[in-house]
């Protein structure tokens, strides 16, 4: 495994990690990586940076980040976000992986790419539900500037420095998870 390789599975666990704030920020963020020759695509992901792709993303990034601040509607996102999260963490991963094998690519995309997203992006739709119920969702816009922010951070690390957004993936996760635990309901004795 060469180098590059080791490097394009941190940028996909980061991108992957971002889709659970975000699914389209990291998309957009990659698109634009590409379209200005940052980061190279598969072969077969390399639409990703062609400016419809890029046009499409920009648009559907704002319209998310901008809905995630309305109460309410950003629950809604959340139920929709959670299978979607699963899909995009996991194409990003196929999109940024280089030189494996097929078998090894898809499995690891699946297991790191979409899981990754998927805990994320479900701890995040259950902290935004006890929000909700907890604030009314007078709260859920600092909630929705906190994932926004954080996806951003992550995506600009990602592509810029793959290995410490890999580091900053690993504590996300254990603070999300953390957070997870204190909010899930307890089961009655």
């Amino acid at each position: 495994m060469t180098s590059e390789t080791i490097i394009s599975i941190f940028l996909g666990i980061g991108l992957a990690a971002s889709v659970g704030f975000r699914v389209f920020l990291p998309l957009f963020a990659l698109s634009l990586a590409a379209y200005f020759n940052i980061w190279e695509l598969n072969e077969n992901w390399e639409w990703v940076g062609s400016l419809p792709a890029l046009i499409t993303l920009g648009v559907a990034t704002v319209v998310e980040i901008f809905a995630y601040f309305i109460p309410w509607v950003d629950n809604i996102l959340d139920s929709m976000a959670i299978p979607l999260a699963a899909i995009a963490g996991t194409a990003v991963m196929v999109s940024t992986v280089a030189d494996l094998d097929p078998v090894v690519t898809w499995s690891l995309a699946i297991i790191a790419g979409g899981g990754t997203a998927t805990a994320i992006k479900g701890a995040g739709a259950t902290g935004r539900l006890a929000s909700t119920a907890s604030t009314g969702g007078l709260a859920n816009p600092i909630v929705s500037t906190v994932e926004t922010g954080t996806a951003l951070v992550v995506t600009t690390a990602s592509i810029f420095a793959p290995i410490a957004a890999a580091f900053l993936v690993i504590i996300i996760l254990i603070i999300v998870f953390r957070i997870y635990r204190k909010l899930r309901p307890r089961p009655k004795t």
